[in-house]
């Protein structure tokens, strides 16, 4: 690849498409194993104990909004 393909706006375009991307992918992962293992304490079944199901969105929604907060926080948004 030569220099002036690095200044293609659609490249830009593309690798920040692929760079959110990637993030959403880290953040999923991470949310995933944080909560599974703070909520699932029994064996898998079929489907969640009512508790199980109420920690897991618990814990989604607080994951969110602290990452949310850290974001902001960072940009230096209020």
């Amino acid at each position: 690849m030569d220099a002036s393909a690095l200044n293609n706006p659609r490249l830009k375009a593309m690798i920040e498409e692929e760079r959110t991307k990637a993030m959403a992918n880290e953040l999923l992962a991470k949310l995933t194993f944080l909560c599974w293992d703070k909520c699932v304490t029994g064996s898998v079944g079929s489907s969640f104990s009512r508790s199980e199901t109420s920690c897991l969105s618990n814990c989604a929604k607080r994951f969110a909004e602290v990452k949310m907060m850290t974001m902001q926080r960072f940009t230096g948004r209020s």
